[in-house]
């Protein structure tokens, strides 16, 4: 399983929080990559719904990971 900025993207406006079946079904409906589907199926389900895209790729960047001030625009 391999994640990159714009596989994940494909999950920003998943309805969080949301099981790995709710992911994939989310997924498949909004014409995700293959790639992202495949990713989601391989994740491990305790059954217990994934709160952010943080829970599956805790690599992925935030707001403040960027360098630019807000302030500014």
């Amino acid at each position: 399983m391999y994640w990159t900025l714009e596989l994940a993207s494909y999950l920003e406006d998943a309805p969080w929080p949301a099981t790995k079946d709710e992911l994939i079904d989310y997924a498949i409906r909004t014409g995700s990559p293959l790639e992202v589907v495949e990713n989601l199926q391989e994740l491990e389900d305790d059954g217990q719904p994934f709160e952010s895209i943080e829970e599956i790729w805790p690599d992925y960047p935030t707001e403040e990971d960027f360098f630019f001030n807000k302030d500014e625009y």
